[in-house]
């Protein structure tokens, strides 16, 4: 059993993906037309914002926030470095300086305090991340809080596409929001893709220069900075198809994260809290003391595990002995126990015993 089936994916909805790509062949659109139009409005209606500006990929997506919001080299930004260094790349890409905070231990995301201290350390922006499908507990009272001292907020949703807390949908907390497409997300494209999302027109017209060479009109260049991050007709036009079905998508992940956590009943095993709309099981993840094992007696039978993320952003090799004085605890202990059990959508019932069964029987 695989982690996450993207063929069984792509098999169950091959009605929509090939309508996508009989209607791209036929307007002959290949980048920047109609469906692009299309999924921008259709996907910012979703959210509940005003505009939506989509990208190459999720990291692009990133950088070019930063930009937009006036982040540049030397500036500092704080994120969590328990989320697989996407944020922080995005940081390098553009000279930033990365500070780092740890996160709560149950949410496994920033909390309100972690950021008052950032900004209290000099941070010029705040990066939140959704991790794992769940929305960050404390995400309006981290909004107010960068409101009231003028620093901008930037949510990272590239894995909590469709998650609502407070009847607010992710991504419609901050200044801005940004999105992945890849595959394996609760919305994924055929390949690569990203998106930017945010209240303020102002905004949304600096992503779409950035986006574009720095465009203010053809061939001419008004903004530095800017790279060439397009999404193209196929992926716009796929994931228009895709889009309407993802509720019931994330509804079916939270059904199979709701059995795990009722079922797994071996002691050696801590099972998140699963149920309500602020969590849409992109990732199912444990904890567990005794990982490798865990993971090898899982293979033995058959059964495809990940880590998400094994090396904190701090402690990775591209920052030498930079940060070799920062603790981060929680996200330092985070990263010696997590384990990402399989889950999504296509998973039958008799998958999900499976697998429950299987780590129940560990010892």
């Amino acid at each position: 059993m695989v982690i996450n089936d993207i063929k069984a994916h792509i098999d169950c909805n091959a009605d929509a993906v090939d309508r996508a790509l009989q209607r791209v062949r036929k307007s002959g659109w290949v980048i920047l037309g109609p469906e692009v139009m299309g999924f921008e409005s259709a996907f910012a209606q979703y959210v509940g914002v005003e505009r939506c500006v989509t990208v190459a990929n999720g990291t692009d997506a990133l950088e070019i926030a930063l930009r937009s919001v006036g982040i540049g080299s030397g500036d500092r930004v704080a994120t969590v470095a328990n989320a697989g260094m996407y944020a922080t790349t995005a940081m390098l890409a553009i000279g930033a300086f990365p500070v780092f905070m740890d996160v709560d231990l149950e949410s496994r995301t920033a909390s309100s305090t972690s950021v008052r201290r950032a900004i209290d350390l000099g941070a010029r922006a705040i990066i939140v991340t959704h991790l794992y499908g769940k929305i960050a507990p404390d995400i309006a009272e981290i909004a107010d809080i960068c409101r009231q001292r003028q620093v901008p907020l930037i949510e990272d949703c590239a894995q909590a596409h469709g998650a609502r807390l407070d009847s607010r949908m992710a991504g419609a907390y901050g200044d801005l929001a940004c999105f992945s497409f890849y595959p394996t997300k609760n919305l994924g494209a055929l390949g690569d893709g990203g998106a930017i999302v945010t209240k303020r027109v102002e905004l949304a017209e600096a992503a779409l220069r950035l986006r574009q060479y720095g465009w203010s009109e053809k061939y001419k260049v008004a903004s530095p900075g800017a790279r060439n991050s397009r999404l193209d007709e196929i992926q716009a036009a796929v994931l228009m198809e895709l889009l309407p079905r993802l509720d019931a998508w994330n509804q079916r992940r939270r059904c199979i994260a709701e059995s795990y956590s009722a079922g797994l009943s071996n002691p050696a095993v801590c099972a998140p809290e699963c149920g309500g709309a602020d969590y849409v099981a992109h990732l199912y993840v444990i904890r567990t003391n005794e990982r490798d094992s865990l993971r090898e007696h899982l293979k033995r039978v058959g059964i495809s595990t990940d880590v998400h993320y094994p090396v904190p952003d701090h402690m990775q090799p591209v920052f030498g002995e930079r940060y070799s004085c920062l603790e981060l605890p929680n996200t330092e202990a985070l990263a010696k126990t997590v384990l990402t059990l399989p889950c999504y959508p296509e998973m039958t019932d008799a998958d999900v015993e499976r697998v429950i069964d299987a780590v129940n029987r560990w010892s």
